[in-house]
């Protein structure tokens, strides 16, 4: 009796530990916990929007569908594989094509492509990428309604990939409201609009990714990626938070990359969109130097505490910063205030700061701070010369380079006429791959120097199929590099 009671009063025991464990879990975790999801977050999340039904009703009237049509002369499409089409009726080849193409050579071509837009203000402003209507001979926008309408183009900047158009017609029209993106976090939620391969007013969801991201599509790259579905077509569509407001402009994708984005921040936008609106082009500051990011090795040899700042490789003659007096090997540590980390970091905020103002530059010479006063000049669109005196030379690791001249050299404060310049690259080629760009100068190859063409000939020439090829180059704004390919 007594072992019983016992055995009882342990089953009993035990049965109240199982009960009160289990009203722990169902009490602790919330509704819809599956193992292996982080639950220990701060505040209720809810994973998956329940529907994006109204966030795409509110915002789809201001997203529009935008077609062009480009004029092609010269055989159009056909002339797209040669490099350099003639042009008039006096080019040696001319007789070629004409009799390889016939009287189509002569003809005018229409080219048609579509992308999309968003209406920024009832008036007919629409927000679009540049490469959606550049050279376009006509635009044409459809609206959600159906309505079509011509627009104009008020303003383009291609070094953002991003364009101002107006309907020309008088009306009031659904615009979207522009969000922060500086707010935006890694995770949240954003939805993109737009008209891949011509849907129109294809809604799709998906997450920030990530924030920053450097594609290599020129000086201000600083994308949203995303994994909400972009695909052609959708460039120059909206990217929305889930308040419904434009976070950023839906730009660019990766070939073959399935699911992965990239649109401009929004806060990216808003100065240049302002700036075509009321001068129809995009006005940046200029300091007149090139620039390099610290590395570790360096920040140790100059006694930084971090590799916070960057390094002035180049000053050019008679530009702001000359004038006041920055030196090459200065470190920059603030502009105008605001703390300097990287040499991207410092191109932006200069662009950013308006024409003929003077603001304050922290540099760090021989470990003394000094502060400089710039006046910030009209920053002009940078092109290397593509005319080049002398002969040019290709080679089988898909390079083509040319001797430098007076001209390149007096414009990128080169003082030793030592290297080639490398005017084109071949895509997908060994030096593609390897990074080499256009505007490199390879000053040695297999710490061989590199003078003129003749030298790079005989260099590359020597070395035989499979052999390492090292090449010493100077990258301008970006210091000196080595960089590794296999012959």
């Amino acid at each position: 009796m007594d072992i019983g009671f016992r055995f009882n009063k342990i089953v009993w025991h035990r049965s109240f530990l199982t009960l009160t464990v289990i009203l722990f879990i169902a009490t602790a975790f919330p509704v819809g916990f599956q193992p292996g999801v982080s639950w220990a977050l701060s505040g209720s999340v809810r994973m998956v929007p329940q529907s994006f039904h109204e966030l795409a009703e509110k915002a789809g009237p201001s997203v529009v569908n935008i077609r062009t049509v480009k004029t092609m002369k010269n055989g159009g499409p056909v002339m797209r594989h040669f490099q350099r089409p003639p042009r008039d009726r006096n080019h040696p080849f001319n007789d070629f094509f004409e009799k390889f193409f016939g009287e189509d050579f002569h003809r005018e071509f229409k080219q048609r492509s579509l992308g999309s837009g968003f209406i920024i203000d009832p008036s007919g402003y629409i927000v679009t990428n540049n490469h959606v209507i550049e050279d376009a001979d006509q635009i044409k926008v459809k609206l959600n309604s159906g309505e079509e309408h011509d627009a104009e183009i008020i303003g383009r900047d291609p070094n953002t990939d991003l364009a101002l158009i107006k309907l020309t017609t008088d009306g009031s029209f659904p615009a979207v409201k522009l969000g922060n993106s500086d707010t935006l976090r890694v995770g949240e939620w954003v939805v993109a609009i737009g008209s891949p391969f011509g849907l129109e007013h294809t809604v799709t969801a998906g997450i920030v990714s990530a924030k920053g991201r450097v594609i290599g599509s020129g000086p201000y790259d600083d994308f949203i990626q995303t994994d909400a579905s972009i695909n052609p077509g959708n460039s120059g569509g909206p990217l929305l938070n889930m308040a419904g407001e434009v976070v950023g402009i839906n730009t660019a994708i990766i070939a073959g990359g399935n699911g992965i984005g990239f649109a401009v921040p929004v806060n990216l936008a808003k100065g240049i969109i302002d700036q075509l609106e009321k001068y129809g082009e995009v006005t940046r500051g200029w300091l007149g130097v090139g620039i390099q990011d610290i590395s570790g090795e360096m920040a140790e040899y100059y006694g930084l505490k971090t590799e916070k700042g960057v390094m002035v490789a180049d000053v050019f003659e008679d530009d702001p910063a000359d004038l006041a007096g920055i030196k090459p090997q200065d470190i920059i540590l603030e502009v105008d205030g605001k703390r300097v980390t990287t040499s991207r970091e410092l191109t932006g905020l200069i662009a950013d700061i308006r024409v003929g103002r003077t603001v304050k530059v922290k540099v760090l010479r021989y470990g003394k701070e000094k502060i400089m006063n710039v006046k910030i000049a009209k920053r002009e669109d940078e092109e290397i010369v593509t005319r080049h005196q002398g002969r040019e030379f290709g080679d089988e690791l898909g390079i083509r380079v040319s001797n430098l001249t007076d001209e390149i050299m007096q414009r990128f404060n080169i003082e030793e006429n030592q290297g080639v310049l490398v005017i084109h690259v071949e895509r997908d080629s060994k030096a593609a791959k390897a990074g080499i760009r256009v505007n490199d100068i390879i000053r040695e190859i297999n710490h061989m120097e590199v003078g003129t063409i003749s030298d790079y000939r005989k260099i590359i020439q020597k070395i035989e199929t499979g052999e390492a090829v090292q090449m010493f180059i100077k990258r301008i704004n970006a210091g000196f590099l080595v960089i590794r390919m296999t012959k």
